[in-house]
């Protein structure tokens, strides 16, 4: 197991943390489209489709057909949502790493580098809310490479995270994630994220029926603080 440094982000780092963002993202779409795959709706379009143009035309080749067409249309609709993020993320706050979240004193962006490679990244944004009774960071982009998970670098983002949280004098620290990481949200429970609640993060999503989970981390001062 190579070791890693933990470190800021550099301007040297985009490509490295482009590719990791487009990577991370898109390794989702073969879950995405099994889950799709089981819904009931899929279930019905599946079986359902195929039976009624055998009935209608007579023709199984029609109906084999239809199935065999539909299944790219499926891949297509699991893997837009996880591009849209990508190219939403690149249109604005990865559209400008160092001045996203290194121009402020309560913001940052941490790289993972192994070998001279970053393997992993997580950033830090305050969260803008007046009516909020605590300060709240949000977490953002934690991304580890698959050739370097197991070796504790996305649990050592997270601490750097929470570290940088207390320093910086908030009381809670949010992310957001998605029911298809499975493994990213056992991490974060382990942690000591709790879910506050669930939506659809975007219209794609809606229409794959992948919700997003919303997790808050009290800091030990912020919890002392509300007894």
């Amino acid at each position: 197991m190579a070791p890693y440094l933990i470190r800021k982000y550099q301007e040297s780092d985009r490509k490295w943390v482009v590719g990791l963002l487009s990577r991370g993202m898109t390794e989702h779409i073969p879950t995405t489209f099994r889950h799709m795959l089981k819904l009931p709706r899929t279930v019905l379009l599946l079986s359902g489709g195929p039976l009624a143009l055998l009935l209608l035309s007579g023709s199984w080749l029609l109906a084999l057909t239809f199935s065999l067409a539909l299944l790219p249309v499926l891949w297509f609709l699991a893997g837009r949502p996880w591009r849209e993020y990508v190219d939403t993320a690149l249109r604005t706050d990865m559209a400008d790493i160092t001045k996203s979240y290194l121009s402020e004193p309560g913001s940052c962006f941490w790289v993972a580098e192994s070998e001279k490679r970053v393997v992993g990244t997580v950033g830090a944004l305050p969260v803008d809310d007046p009516t909020l009774q605590e300060k709240r960071l949000q977490l953002f982009h934690l991304i580890v490479s698959p050739e370097h998970r197991g070796q504790g670098i996305a649990k050592a983002l997270i601490r750097t995270v929470l570290q940088f949280a207390r320093d910086q004098g908030y009381g809670e620290v949010v992310l957001d994630t998605t029911i298809m990481q499975r493994s990213a949200l056992g991490l974060y429970q382990a942690m000591g994220f709790q879910k506050m609640g669930q939506s659809f993060h975007s219209v794609g999503f809606r229409l794959v029926t992948v919700n997003t989970v919303h997790l808050i981390y009290r800091l030990p001062s912020a919890q002392a603080g509300g007894r």
